[in-house]
């Protein structure tokens, strides 16, 4: 009998709703994380089996803390939730953009990560998958790449998800010894309701779960602190 748990936040919708789907058909029981109730059990209902929803706000501390109250033990988790308010360039970007954007992308995941390290120090095998964009490369924005044209647009969004590669190598580092394997995943462009430039991309969000997938499921000799696109391929920080 499969006894692994998993938490996806912001699984109600996209990305997110994809990887929890792929977990419940490994057999895990999944956490469908949601700020919204009512999206939240829909998305559950439609993944079926396995599936159970959690309501969680990565930006609500006092929410944190009491959905983690409610998980004993975890293997996964998939930080998936993310926000991208616009596709502007850093000098038409104001504070508050930047401080909204982080307070989702970053301190969310801290924030969720801390809160639920207690129950994933109980399992035997801890996986963590934080979602990240391959925009977020400084070598490919400063390099001719396969991915995107270099630019400086979504300076928000690229730059949190920057923060939240060096925070996975921490991360990596800092709880190898207790077992846990820490990587990011480039999901690729994917049509999706981020940006009007997910919105519009051709992109299947499935395809990047599968990425999520095994990132999630990596054995004992997988690899930490790393940072691979939805292919398996890595990506350069």
């Amino acid at each position: 009998m499969n006894e692994r748990t998993a938490l996806v936040t912001g699984a109600n919708k996209g990305i997110g709703k994809h990887i929890a789907r792929l977990l419940a058909a490994e057999g895990l029981t999944v956490y469908v994380g949601s700020r919204d109730p009512g999206r939240g059990q829909r998305a559950v209902e439609e993944i079926g089996a396995g599936a159970r929803l959690l309501v969680l706000d990565v930006t609500d501390p006092d929410g944190i803390a009491q959905a983690a109250a409610q998980v004993d033990r975890l293997d996964v988790l998939i930080n998936n939730a993310g926000v991208s308010p616009s596709l502007a360039p850093p000098a038409d970007t104001g504070v508050e953009e930047y401080r909204r954007t982080y307070e989702t992308n970053v301190f969310g995941v801290v924030a969720v990560t801390n809160a639920f390290l207690p129950a994933l120090r109980r399992s035997p095998r801890p996986r963590i998958v934080n979602i990240s964009s391959g925009t977020a490369s400084l070598t490919w924005s400063t390099t001719p790449n396969p991915q995107f044209t270099p630019g400086g647009g979504a300076a928000a969004y690229r730059s949190s998800k920057a923060a939240l590669n060096a925070l996975t190598v921490l991360y990596a580092q800092t709880l190898a010894e207790d077992g846990f394997k820490v990587n990011a995943l480039a999901p690729g462009l994917r049509a999706t309701d981020l940006n009007p430039r997910a919105a519009a991309a051709g992109g299947d969000p499935a395809e990047a779960a599968q990425g999520a997938l095994r990132l999630a499921l990596l054995p004992d000799d997988g690899p930490t602190g790393g940072f691979f696109s939805w292919d398996g391929t890595p990506v350069p920080w």
